[in-house]
């Protein structure tokens, strides 16, 4: 499933990004070393952090997507930064609980 079926399904904001990369898995987590250590490549990231460094993170792991949960700010240079890099980049109200428990219905 591409990262643009999950948000059309689930109602995500697309704030950068093609959206056209392959998910094949899902890691969530907040502390960018572990995020690099252990994401998988094609992995959805659901993290509460919106600067530019998780962009970064998500450029170099190659994850399919990044998607910041319960409505929290992303700052306008991570925005940049996403569209520069191709980085799919999206926001939720939901929480990081709500998201994963709609992404395991959709087989995620």
């Amino acid at each position: 499933m591409t990262v643009k079926e999950i948000a059309d399904k689930l109602g995500l904001e697309h704030v950068a990004g093609l959206l056209d990369a392959e998910v094949d898995g899902v890691y969530v987590g907040d502390l960018l070393s572990n995020v690099m250590a252990k994401a998988g490549e094609k992995n959805l990231w659901i993290t509460v952090q919106g600067h530019q460094n998780v962009v970064a993170v998500a450029a170099l792991s190659n994850l399919a997507g990044v998607v910041v949960v319960e409505d929290l700010p992303i700052q306008p240079e991570a925005v940049q930064r996403a569209q520069e890099k191709n980085v799919n980049l999206l926001r939720t109200s939901m929480t990081a609980y709500e998201l994963v428990a709609k992404l395991v219905e959709l087989g995620i």
